[in-house]
C-alpha cells in the first residue's frame, strides 16, 4: 500500500518541550514555515511576513467562530470532584433556552442519570441520559444558563496543555475576529492574526471572506484504526454566508487564489463546494474527512498549525501538500525547534 494511506504512516516522535504551553508574546511573532508544493522548498519566516505571499484579489478565508467557556468544574454529592465538558446545545424539548446540552462527563462511571454536580451557588448540572456515542445529555439548573456558563466556566484548553487556564487565555485562546459563540476549541491557525496584520492585508488588496464552523471536541480525537476509512468523524455545524459564496466564486472566475486559514475553514469550503466548482451558501452539518489520496479542490493555499500524530488534521495537511512533503516538513519543524499544536507556530502551504 502506498505510504500515506495508513494511520501508522502519520506517527512521528515529538519531544515534550516542543508542545507549546503558552502563546507567543505577540500573535504575529510566531514562526511561519512556508512550504511550496511546486518545488518542495521550505522557507523559515515570521507570521508577520504572510502578506508577502498573498496578492491583490486573493481571498483569505477566516472562521469567525468564538470559543465559549465549555469546561465546568464542580463537586458531586459526596464532595468528590467532577467535570462537565459542554459540547453543544441539545434541541430536544426544554423550556429553558440554553439549559439542555450534550456533554462529556468525568468520572463517567459515577455520573449516572439523576446525579447532580454542583458548580457554584445557584448553578447545578443534572445528568439526564447517555447518548449512543458515550456522551451525556445534561440539564443546567440556573436562572440564566448562558450567564452561568460565562461566569463559572473555564476556557477549554486542549488536553496537551498541561496547566489550568489562566486569565490571559480568555483573550489569547480566541481569534481577534471571533464573533459567533459555539466552539469548544479554537480555530488555532487564526490565533496568529492581529488587527494590524489584517489591515495590512486589506491595504494590499487581499479580500477577506468569512465562514463559520463551530469546532467540536472530536478535533483532538486520534485515529485509532489502521485504515482511516474506518474512522468515524464527528459532525460540526457550519455556515457560508451569501456574500462569502459570491466573493469566492468571483475570485475563482478571475483566476485569483483562495487561501483557507485553518483546517476548519478548509473543511467548510470543501463541504460547500458543488460539482461545478462554485460554492453553495447556507448552513449544514459536515463530517467530511479529507485525507490522501484525495486532494482538496476548494482552496489553493492553507495556513495551519502543526498537528498531533495520527490525527485527522495531519492527514488533511498531507492531502493538501502531499504525504512525503508534509512528513518532511514535520521532520524539519521538530529538528529546528518549531512550537507545536494550538499555541504553537504556523505553516503556509502554497
Amino acid at each position: 500500500m502506498p505510504r500515506g494511506l495508513r494511520t501508522s504512516d502519520y506517527d512521528f516522535a515529538l519531544p515534550a518541550d516542543r508542545i507549546a504551553q503558552t502563546p507567543a508574546a505577540r500573535r504575529d511573532a510566531s514562526r511561519l514555515m512556508v512550504v511550496s508544493r511546486d518545488t518542495g522548498d521550505i522557507a523559515h519566516r515570521r507570521f508577520s511576513d504572510l502578506p508577502e505571499y498573498l496578492e491583490a484579489g486573493d481571498a483569505l478565508v477566516l472562521n469567525t467562530t468564538r470559543v465559549f467557556r465549555a469546561r465546568l468544574l464542580g463537586q458531586r454529592a459526596s464532595g468528590a470532584p467532577a467535570e462537565i465538558f459542554l459540547l453543544r446545545e441539545w434541541p430536544a424539548g426544554t423550556s429553558l433556552p440554553g439549559a439542555r446540552w450534550e456533554a462529556m462527563v468525568q468520572p463517567g462511571n459515577k455520573l449516572k442519570p439523576g446525579r447532580r454536580v454542583h458548580i457554584a451557588e445557584g448553578f447545578d448540572v443534572e445528568v439526564l441520559e447517555p447518548t449512543a456515542r458515550g456522551t451525556r445529555i445534561v440539564q443546567l439548573h440556573a436562572a440564566d444558563p448562558r450567564a452561568a456558563i460565562a461566569a463559572h466556566g473555564h476556557v477549554p484548553l486542549p488536553p496537551y496543555i498541561s496547566r489550568a487556564d489562566a486569565a490571559a487565555d480568555a483573550e489569547r485562546y480566541q481569534t481577534v475576529f471571533a464573533r459567533e459563540e459555539g466552539s469548544v476549541a479554537a480555530p488555532t491557525a487564526g490565533l496568529h492574526f492581529t488587527e494590524d496584520l489584517l489591515a495590512a492585508l486589506q491595504r494590499n488588496g487581499v479580500q477577506r471572506a468569512e465562514v463559520l464552523l463551530h469546532v467540536g471536541a472530536g478535533t483532538f480525537k486520534p485515529v485509532e484504526v489502521e485504515d482511516p476509512a474506518e474512522h468515524r468523524m464527528h459532525e460540526e455545524w457550519y455556515d457560508v454566508p451569501d456574500a462569502t459564496a459570491a466573493l469566492l466564486d468571483a475570485a475563482r472566475a478571475a483566476g485569483r487564489r483562495i487561501c483557507a486559514v485553518g483546517t476548519t475553514s478548509l473543511r467548510t469550503l470543501e463541504s460547500a463546494r458543488v460539482a461545478d466548482g462554485r460554492f453553495r451558501a447556507g448552513a449544514a452539518e459536515t463530517a467530511i474527512f479529507i485525507r490522501p489520496p484525495q486532494r482538496p479542490r476548494a482552496a489553493d493555499a492553507l495556513v495551519t498549525n502543526f498537528h498531533l500524530p495520527r490525527s485527522t488534521l495531519l492527514m488533511l495537511v498531507a492531502a493538501m501538500a502531499g504525504y512525503e512533503l508534509t512528513m518532511h516538513a514535520y521532520e524539519v519543524a521538530v529538528r529546528d525547534g518549531y512550537r507545536f499544536y494550538s499555541y504553537g507556530d504556523a505553516m503556509l502551504i502554497r
